[in-house]
């Protein structure tokens, strides 16, 4: 019979200086496994007699259950090491700066009402609004809209049903309504600001959503505009150029900026015209206020007298010039925007990398960030 305790001396050893789990297992295998040593002995244990199996038994027993304890204890040992080794490696530095948080980010379109709204505050204009459900007074009818002008078609404008009155409303098609309201409300109160000495001019911005039936790269149902609406004694075409190349040039901040007026048709204006500015589109970018080549960048005319008449003031006494912006158009063109409908698809990949930081340094054009 072999010498059972010099056997367990040997696998207790070879045990305890098993390295790794890899080693470990393979002196399991040699010893306990189908073929190992101690399963050998194990098998013997059938061919004895009663007697000698009653000898050996209990101490080949005895032998397997030493080496499967002192494997057991040693692999305990084994891992409680290997766990605490990828614990020391993969610990938490708390002496190190926490990741940056993801922040928001401001809309361009939002962005860029700002810095218009700052600098046209700049030149003396206040804010108006008005609703953007509109009726076909306000938003046709007082701006001198004929009653089958095209405007006034489905394919242009969204009507909404008629309401019990048989009236139908419509989701205004430009800021230019609350030009009407702004006026209305300057003949209301004339009687008296005359009796007070008082006579202060209408100079307003109107920031708003518009809405009309159209969708392509430039285009889409729902837009932004900002109308510009000055009414006073004796104003002429010359001011409303000084104040739209003054702005052109803080807005796209620019020292230089080269502008003509083209004759146009806007039935709320006369004389209307198109303002176009010298821009370079070389290098597959719009850039303001150099160039040879030009480009259209807002309606703009005199308010028309029938208009003035429809709110109540004497063309013979007040006049006044108006003007009208795309917001979104011009957030594309100064940051380079390809596609006007990316501006209202919802995707937070192109908002990372279009918007703007709440925190950011002003700019030093507005005043804003």
């Amino acid at each position: 019979m072999t010498d059972l305790t010099r056997m367990e001396a040997e696998l207790s050893a070879r045990v305890a200086a098993a390295a790794d789990l890899a080693a470990l297992e393979a002196i399991r295998v040699e010893a306990l496994g189908k073929t190992g040593s101690i399963s050998e002995l194990l098998k013997t244990l059938g061919k004895l007699t009663p007697e000698e199996r009653r000898e050996q038994g209990p101490k080949i027993n005895g032998l397997r259950d030493a080496v499967q304890a002192a494997i057991a204890a040693r692999k305990d040992a084994l891992e409680t090491a290997a766990l605490d080794a990828k614990l020391a490696a993969e610990r938490v530095d708390l002496s190190l700066p926490p990741p940056p948080e993801r922040r928001g980010r401001v809309h361009p379109t939002m962005q860029v009402l700002d810095e218009m709204i700052a600098v046209f505050a700049d030149m003396g204009f206040s804010l108006a609004e008005g609703p953007d459900i509109e009726d076909d007074f306000h938003n046709f009818t007082a701006l001198n809209f004929p009653p089958k002008h095209p405007a006034r078609e489905m394919h242009d404008t969204f009507w909404l049903p008629e309401d019990e009155r048989g009236e139908r409303k419509v989701l205004r098609t430009h800021t230019s309504p609350v030009q009407i309201r702004t006026m209305q409300r300057l003949n209301e109160k004339l009687p008296s600001w005359i009796a007070n000495g008082q006579e202060p001019p209408i100079r307003v911005i109107v920031p708003g959503r518009t809405y009309r039936s159209d969708s392509d790269a430039t285009h889409t149902p729902m837009f932004h505009q900002l109308e510009g609406l000055v009414i006073d004694r004796d104003i002429h075409m010359g001011h409303l150029k000084w104040t739209l190349d003054q702005f052109i040039a803080r807005y796209f901040e620019t020292p230089m900026v080269e502008s003509r007026f083209r004759p146009h048709h806007f039935p709320f204006t006369e004389p209307s015209a198109e303002m176009d500015v010298k821009c370079d589109r070389s290098g597959g970018d719009v850039k303001i206020g150099q160039g040879n080549d030009w480009m259209e960048i807002v309606g703009c005319g005199m308010v028309h007298p029938n208009v003035l008449r429809n709110c109540g003031l004497d063309p013979d006494q007040w006049q006044g010039f108006a003007f009208g912006f795309g917001v979104d158009r011009l957030g594309m063109l100064k940051y380079g925007m390809p596609d006007l409908r990316d501006m209202f698809a919802g995707d937070t990949r192109w908002l990372d990398h279009y918007g703007f930081s709440a925190f950011q340094a002003p700019n030093p054009a507005t005043g804003l960030s």
